[in-house]
């Protein structure tokens, strides 16, 4: 059941990543497995290397939670595949009740991401500062370039970054450089030195971000994680149903500018939304096993200093 219930929390993430503007990390974040995700990925270092190299296969297995990985990204895959077209197809055509359903999902689990971090006034600052983080990230305008090859690398390394951070959409951090229709042109058109800069970027930026947010969660738990609380709410801007571009409208003025606001649809989308989301927070409890919480505890002996 375990395996499952990586799978499921995979299969959400992978929903998240595919909506410009919703980052899967929002997702680990919320369902308690950011911390274990980190570890995994940190692990993958010098002594993971060496166990590679020495033919220790088992070792190398367990060291960088493998089993956890394969789950977890089996089901980030399985959801690309089988919604992509769907949710693309959606934002397209009916974008209200998408952006309303995560709305629904991140504001249901918000409550316990709140009460997730012993509060006091240097943490409340820390929380404001993600906020304004978050909201200045989501006002950025598209812009369009000609990239040089070397902007590439250096495009994969932030966007993956930010594809784990929680509250910043990867692949709205390219949109907003005029990266991400040079990286979807060499997608399509499969240029493979091209591909290959940016798939190096990612992996260095992958490895290293994870290594500094795992230090920051170990040293600095509850901070960080007002922080990254902070930076979901503000990214909270980006998720309002009635937008285009980066003008945000009431419904009845978006019902005015092109033609109907899907009010109705909206609401019952972010009520199905918090059954979902409901059901995710409790998936241990409905899949009759008991796991970690929501957002998890700092570690016997890990300091929680600012």
């Amino acid at each position: 059941m375990t395996y499952l219930q990586w799978m499921i929390k995979g299969m959400a993430m992978g929903a998240a990543d595919v909506v410009p503007g919703v980052s899967g990390g929002t997702l680990a974040f919320i369902l308690g497995i950011y911390d274990r995700l980190l570890n995994a990925i940190s692990a993958i270092n010098l002594q993971a290397l060496q166990y590679l190299f020495k033919g220790r296969f088992r070792q190398l297995w367990q060291h960088i939670d493998g089993t956890f990985l394969v789950c977890l990204f089996a089901g980030i895959l399985c959801s690309i595949f089988s919604l992509a077209s769907i949710i693309g197809w959606l934002l397209e055509h009916r974008p209200v009740p998408v952006w309303a359903f995560f709305n629904g999902l991140i504001l249901t689990a918000l409550p316990l991401l709140l009460r997730s971090v012993n509060w006091s006034l240097w943490r409340g600052v820390l929380f404001a500062m993600g906020i304004l983080f978050a909201v200045g990230i989501g006002m950025l305008a598209p812009v369009q370039l000609q990239p040089a090859s070397w902007m590439f690398f250096i495009a994969g390394a932030i966007a993956i970054c930010a594809m784990i951070l929680p509250g910043i959409s990867g692949s709205f951090i390219l949109l907003v450089s005029g990266m991400y229709a040079p990286v979807i042109l060499a997608v399509r058109e499969l240029q493979f030195g091209i591909l290959l800069l940016f798939a190096s970027g990612c992996i260095i930026g992958l490895l290293s971000f994870s290594h500094f947010l795992k230090w920051l969660l170990q040293r600095y738990h509850d901070a960080t994680l007002a922080l990254l609380t902070g930076v979901v709410v503000g990214a909270m801007y980006r998720l309002w149903p009635w937008q285009q571009g980066t003008t945000m409208y009431s419904p009845s003025s978006y019902a005015t500018a092109f033609g109907q606001h899907d009010l109705l649809l909206a609401l019952v989308c972010f009520t199905v939304a918090i059954g979902v989301m409901l059901a995710l927070l409790n998936l241990e409890k409905l899949l009759g096993k008991e796991a970690g919480s929501a957002v998890q505890q700092p570690a016997a002996g890990q300091s929680t200093k600012e």
